[in-house]
């Protein structure tokens, strides 16, 4: 969506965008502040039992009529790039999870293992590829040489870039952002809580999806007077996200394996000291002892240090952070930026394709 509004400003651009539904009655086409949306009817059961070849046909009779210059196919997670290479128009590729990575890191689960597939297909015939951080070119260029890549970063939603930070110090107010789980290290969060105890007074802020199951087991893991500090909120929309890292005073983000987190991107825009684990793409967005800190991944006991040096760093412990790295990181990732990176993609794609 910041992509798609920065696009809108641009006159050399005229933006469809294709969406498929299952629960819809039949197709239909809206414009909407000079975008065209086309949404589809299909089924999610057919979609993986024909390798995404109904959704195909789909999307192919709808480019009849769009008559695109570039397609610009989001990700693997649904087949979108596996789908914009039976298209026959040049096309960009974008990766949002580096899934052969996650692979490489943890077992993953039967989905996700299907969707490291369709990545590996769709990389080796891809014209043109965005990805985000530093970490996920190089892993590209080094398992994939022949590709062109262009590194393009997702801005954050304007309300983090235009948010007023008022930081609560008394007590520390501690947020997590994003799915719970053991990639994301919410296990090491509640450890690392536990062990705070009494010299810290603080609370905990998860902002995630409703997973009763998973709660339940956290809870075990913990003092109940650890878990009376912690409260879950669910189904944010940006801007109360946005309003939720207002008052926030450290981001916890002790992930496994995360190629370029919004949560950790979102945090940096808005001047949110961020405590992390030093993997993926976290390292081009957390300068240590600058925007926050970090630790090696999956250590316990080293997440716990940085967390107590945090809590009396003069600047993090009142939730802020160095005003210099702050505006040269909200430059980086602005979304005009990210338009110019992503419009450079459409080009070399159109180049090619000719």
């Amino acid at each position: 969506m910041v992509l798609l509004s920065e696009f809108q400003n641009n006159p050399e651009l005229r933006v469809h965008v294709i969406l498929l539904r299952g629960r819809i009655e039949q197709d239909f086409v809206f414009e909407q502040n000079g975008v065209t949306f086309h949404v589809l009817k299909a089924n999610p059961k057919a979609r993986l039992a024909t390798f995404f070849w109904l959704d195909t046909f789909k999307i192919r009779a709808a480019c009849r009529s769009i008559k695109p210059d570039v397609v610009h196919a989001w990700g693997s997670e649904k087949g979108a790039s596996l789908i914009a290479a039976r298209l026959r128009y040049p096309y960009v590729m974008t990766i949002q999870g580096l899934f052969a990575w996650y692979k490489e890191r943890m077992k993953l689960p039967a989905y996700d293992r299907f969707v490291e597939v369709v990545e590996r297909m769709s990389l080796r015939c891809a014209p043109v590829v965005t990805t985000e951080s530093n970490f996920a070119v190089k892993f590209l260029r080094d398992r994939y040489p022949q590709l062109t890549i262009h590194q393009a970063e997702h801005a954050p939603n304007q309300a983090f870039h235009q948010l007023t930070r008022r930081p609560q110090t008394k007590p520390l107010r501690f947020i997590a952002v994003g799915g719970i789980g053991h990639r994301k290290g919410t296990d090491l969060i509640l450890s690392a809580l536990e062990r705070l105890g009494a010299d810290v007074d603080f609370t905990m802020t998860f902002i995630t999806n409703p997973n009763a199951h998973y709660v339940a087991m956290l809870q075990q893991q913990v003092s109940p007077t650890t878990w009376q500090r912690i409260e879950f909120k669910y189904h944010l929309l940006p801007p109360e996200v946005a309003k939720e890292l207002e008052t926030a005073t450290l981001l916890l983000m002790p992930t496994r394996a995360d190629t370029s987190p919004n949560a950790v991107k979102e945090a940096v825009v808005a001047g949110l000291p961020v405590v992390a684990a030093a993997v993926g793409g976290i390292p081009d967005y957390v300068i240590p002892d600058q925007n926050g800190l970090l630790f090696p991944v999956g250590d316990l006991e080293a997440f716990v240090r940085a967390l107590k040096q945090a809590c009396n760093h003069p600047l993090f412990s009142r939730g802020q952070v160095n005003q210099d790295t702050w505006a040269k990181e909200r430059d980086y990732l602005s979304p005009a930026l990210m338009a110019k990176k992503f419009f450079a993609a459409y080009q070399a794609a159109l180049a090619k394709g000719r």
